[in-house]
């Protein structure tokens, strides 16, 4: 069965090989990382490069008297939602820990992506003692609005978590993406390292000390939007995953020894997104055993190898769901999240068995490195345009792409050509207009096509033409190994 596999595979080598060339994944990268400058919230920097943006929400948190300023907002709203932008801060960061070496020219430019994030994330952890800041705006206000981020009037709501409303989830991630920021900037900035990394341990001892989803503090606030649906047993080892990489420090390891199992490391789970951690939990741990030979961590790869065999066509343990055109498809909603994350989960597992000469075990055969870049390598090219519609799903990538973006700030005439407020309502001739977004948002990737490779270029249809940040967070180290290779 390894032979028939690894032959397949090789087939698939062969076909997508030619789709694209480093250059061209250059530019996406590139183009990924600027997508990030779109989504910027507060003060913009003078070397802000997506110019039709301007400065907007400079007075987030003013009502709890704390500065909230700054940040990303996550989509296509106005939203500034603590747990999707952790995450998309530790997925920045992870990006660059593995594949920043193959970044070049644009390391630069990701860096201060990652910054943008985690400055905001030591705000909110900081401001006040034993709180976290996780939220700003009030979703349900700013979603029946269509305006711009400069114009926005509707409710700046602060919301947090504390002692009395507990959110292990939210403060376990906001640990995680200081964590591991504090490892890309441990030596170009020793010091904002540390205090990142002491943020990152002072916040996951509040989360442990108190536990409870900020989904049952919060409810109202957060969902449906960001709850957290898998609990936050799955975050709370992943932040320690996370310090314990940063430190090496012992505690950490004892901390994941007794509490893994209780906390998802035996459970086989086949996404890995802004809610659940367990698949990323497992790869990030299986590191541990297949580079240093941590004895405590071998049962993570295994784990790890379960994840993997899930997602490759043809494996005992096959779970996955691929279109026709060869797309992983999890679910209707924001789709591509689940490819960009598991292509980055399949190139860093690839690399840590790279470390050690390894293999994955799927049942009876042997999946090796190579075996997971292709598919890794298909998932990205069908993002590019090699897919049966030929459109890449990156704005400005390629000759055909989304156009009608469900997105307010690039749907509404920007603050250069139109310095003239538009208000909440009558945002909405933009958002019924049939013609193109008129700012583009370059790099951005939109939730993408359905589970019969179709795309409507619609912008109502939000589940399809609505960019994240915690799509493209991924993409980023995907596009920079795939430069290099």
């Amino acid at each position: 069965m390894a032979p028939t596999l690894l032959i397949i595979f090789l087939l698939l080598s062969s076909s997508f090989a030619s789709a694209f060339n480093s250059d061209h994944y250059s530019d996406a990268l590139s183009k990924s990382i600027l997508f990030f400058e779109g989504q910027r919230s507060g003060k913009l920097p003078a070397n802000q490069r997506l110019n039709w943006r301007g400065d907007s929400a400079l007075r987030d948190g003013s009502s709890a008297n704390v500065d909230l300023v700054g940040g990303y907002y996550d989509a296509g709203d106005n939203m500034k939602f603590g747990l999707p932008m952790a995450f998309t801060t530790t997925m920045l960061a992870w990006s660059i820990i593995e594949f920043g070496g193959f970044m070049q020219s644009e390391l630069g430019n990701a860096k201060d992506a990652l910054r943008w994030g985690s400055d905001y994330l030591l705000k909110a952890a900081t401001a006040t003692p034993g709180t976290l800041y996780v939220q700003v705006g009030e979703a349900n206000s700013d979603h029946q609005c269509w305006e711009r981020p400069e114009d926005m009037d509707t409710s700046r709501g602060v919301y947090k978590v504390s002692a009395q409303n507990p959110g292990s989830d939210v403060a376990s991630e906001t640990a995680a993406a200081l964590a591991a920021a504090s490892i890309v900037f441990q030596d170009s900035d020793p010091s904002y390292s540390h205090t990142l990394l002491q943020t990152a341990m002072n916040v996951f001892k509040f989360a442990d000390d108190y536990r409870g989803s900020y989904s049952d503090s919060l409810h109202n606030a957060v969902c449906p939007f960001y709850c957290s649906y898998s609990g936050y047993n799955d975050e709370l080892l992943w932040g320690a995953a996370w310090i314990h990489r940063a430190t090496q420090d012992a505690r950490y390891m004892t901390y994941i020894e007794s509490n893994g199992h209780l906390m998802g490391s035996e459970d086989d789970d086949f996404s890995f997104s802004w809610d659940d951690k367990r698949a990323g939990t497992k790869v990030l741990l299986a590191k541990g055993f297949l580079e240093n030979r941590i004895e405590e961590f071998q049962s993570y790869k295994q784990h790890s190898d379960n994840y993997i065999c899930s997602l490759i066509p043809g494996s005992q343990n096959f779970q996955a769901q691929y279109t026709p055109g060869g797309l992983l498809y999890k679910q209707e909603g924001s789709n591509l999240q689940y490819v960009t994350t598991s292509s980055f989960l399949l190139l860093t597992y690839a690399k840590y068995l790279d470390s050690n000469g390894g293999h994955a075990s799927c049942g009876g055969a042997t999946i090796t490195s190579e075996t997971l870049i292709v598919q890794a390598k298909k998932q990205i090219d069908y993002i590019l345009g090699d897919n049966p519609i030929k459109m890449s799903y990156m704005v400005g990538f390629g000759d055909k792409f989304p156009t009608r973006l469900h997105h307010r700030g690039s749907s509404v005439p920007s603050v250069r050509n139109h310095p003239e407020r538009i208000s909440c309502d009558v945002g909405h001739q933009y958002f019924n207009s049939g013609s193109p977004n008129p700012n583009m948002l370059v790099g951005a990737i939109v939730g993408g096509p359905d589970r019969n490779d179709n795309y409507a270029d619609d912008r109502s249809n939000y589940s399809q033409s609505e960019p994240a940040t915690y799509i493209n967070a991924p993409f980023v180290g995907a596009a920079a190994f795939f430069s290099a290779h």
